[in-house]
């Protein structure tokens, strides 16, 4: 066939004319399409009214609180970490206030049961039948405090219900309403009459945050705001703003936000670079990876945006991965730390364009 006979142009370097594929070529556009228009008004605007409700006890903590929100919207789990007094306890009590869902607290010691947290078959002397009595964790939001002080054995208590919303006592499985949330919180300091967290129960939070102190400014805020109310009465002012259903609302809309395949692919990459690392005696499961999206397009969402960006991968890279990864013990006995290593890994990884 002459090349005059077909609309194919001869090759050139010259020619500044664009190739037109051949009939077996499949042609793909030179651009991204542009993300879907999503509505995420209704995320942004349930956060700023918890946000303003709980500013009404607690000064500072915004990230901090982000995070929580981030989480909740998400579908995952807390765990709060903290020296004693910066108000771990206090916030989760007062985000439950913000939200019309039932409200439940178990105080983690030595001596309790994996029977105190998800219930037991109890005999019914009247119907000569046994009946099953939830214990406190069938409700929407549990704070679990101290949740180290209890034995592994009560701990893994939790994982079933964690991850799959569910407790199966006897054979019988019980389902959870939803939304179901857990906020945990620990004692980094006071190790004395405690237990390490299972490493499969640490997976199951989709957040480990870290708690700090407040700066020079927020502590006279907080002296201020309670010289004259050491009762703490502020935080009767603390009302429910949004409902279990708007929550379950927003997690739908988070679901369909936006996130470029290249974002997904920039994600596995972080994660795979966690198990080939020589820090890491420990990498980062799947479930990491999925908690990263997750909470990336809550993030999205949260500032107004139907659509994920690098930033908010980054942004939520440390909280996700923090308390997934184990140092090798070299590392550990050098000093390193394991946000040394998670950014190392964040500036090797290419940012996609």
């Amino acid at each position: 066939m002459n090349p005059e006979e077909t609309n194919i142009p001869l090759e050139n370097e010259n020619q500044d004319s664009p190739i037109i594929p051949t009939p077996h070529e499949e042609y793909v556009p030179a651009f991204t399409p542009a993300p879907p228009s999503i509505d995420t008004s209704t995320v942004q605007a349930a956060c700023q009214k918890i946000k303003a409700e709980l500013a009404k006890a607690i000064i500072g903590q915004e990230e901090l609180i982000d995070f929580v929100l981030t989480a909740l919207l998400s579908g995952g789990h807390v765990l709060l970490e903290g020296v004693p007094g910066i108000a771990k306890t206090l916030l989760s009590k007062l985000l439950a206030r913000t939200i019309s869902v039932d409200f439940n607290r178990i105080q983690f010691t030595p001596d309790l049961m994996p029977t105190d947290v998800v219930g037991t078959n109890v005999y019914n002397l009247n119907t000569s039948q046994f009946e099953f009595k939830a214990g406190p964790v069938f409700s929407n939001l549990i704070l679990i405090d101290e949740i180290n002080r209890a034995p592994a054995k009560t701990q893994s208590a939790l994982f079933e219900v964690m991850e799959e919303y569910q407790v199966t006592i006897d054979g019988k499985r019980y389902q959870m309403s939803l939304p179901f949330f857990v906020i945990a919180t620990q004692n980094p300091i006071e190790q004395e009459g405690t237990y390490k967290l299972p490493e499969a129960q640490l997976d199951r939070f989709i957040f480990k945050l870290n708690m700090v102190y407040p700066n020079l400014e927020e502590e006279k805020a907080i002296l201020h705001r309670f010289k004259n109310d050491f009762k703490m009465q502020t935080q009767e002012e603390v009302k429910a703003v949004v409902t279990g259903a708007d929550i379950l609302a927003a997690r739908k809309i988070i679901e369909s936000v936006f996130i470029k395949d290249e974002l997904i692919d920039y994600i596995a990459q972080i994660v795979n670079h966690t198990r080939n690392n020589g820090d890491l005696f420990l990498g980062a499961s799947p479930r990491a990876s999925l908690a990263i999206m997750k909470t990336a397009k809550a993030t999205a969402a949260m500032q107004g945006r139907g659509f994920v960006t690098p930033d908010d991968i980054r942004s939520v890279t440390y909280p996700v991965l923090n308390h997934r990864l184990i140092l090798t013990p070299e590392r550990e006995m050098e000093g390193y730390d394991i946000k040394d290593v998670i950014d190392e890994i964040i500036k090797k990884v290419e940012v996609p364009r």
